[in-house]
């Protein structure tokens, strides 16, 4: 009984059809390369991803842990100030307290842009190039807000967005905290 290709030696030739003969080797190889790249890619990607998690679940640890130990409700809106900057790779940030003037965009809390009544397509059209505002409410009250200055062809993914709007959420709980505070007694 003739060998097929299933029963062929390594490094046999085998003909397919009318075409050229293929190295059964080259091809098992081929195969096995390709069964093996896609699982390790995966595994790089997702370990990307986790650093990037740990990174962002570090810089949420440390504003909450600030927000509770700070003396001064500036330093925690400094700090936030500082990883918005890096987290969202900007140009720029800046606070200001209580001021709601213009119609920037606006950084909503699921990570959208709003342009208007619009949203921006940031994942087709990136950061829009104007400052973007990042609002700060706690208790159910606006405190100020965060103006963002994008670096020009630079797109922070939706995790680092969401994380920015919670690190917020920490900068408005420190401010909050002053507001309700009893005034205290000599």
């Amino acid at each position: 009984m003739p060998a097929g290709p299933a029963m062929a030696r390594p490094g046999s030739m085998i003909r397919r059809g009318t075409g050229s003969p293929v190295d059964l080797t080259a091809v098992v190889l081929l195969v096995v390369a390709l069964a093996v790249c896609r699982p390790a890619a995966r595994a790089r990607r997702l370990e990307g991803i986790t650093v990037a998690d740990a990174d962002y679940l570090a810089q949420l640890h440390h504003a909450a842990r600030l927000a509770e130990t700070a003396t001064s409700p500036d330093a925690v809106v400094a700090c936030v100030r500082g990883q918005l900057v890096g987290l969202l790779h900007l140009r720029g940030c800046r606070f200001q307290y209580c001021r709601l003037l213009g119609h920037a965009p606006r950084l909503e809390s699921d990570g959208a842009i709003t342009v208007g009544r619009g949203t921006w397509d940031v994942e087709r059209l990136g950061l829009p190039d104007q400052d973007i505002e990042l609002r700060v409410f706690a208790g159910g009250h606006f405190h100020g807000r965060y103006l963002l200055r994008p670096t020009p062809g630079r797109t922070p993914p939706l995790p680092a967005r969401l994380v920015a709007h919670t690190l917020a959420g920490q900068a408005g709980a420190a401010l909050h905290s002053t507001w309700t505070q009893p005034a205290s007694r000599p």
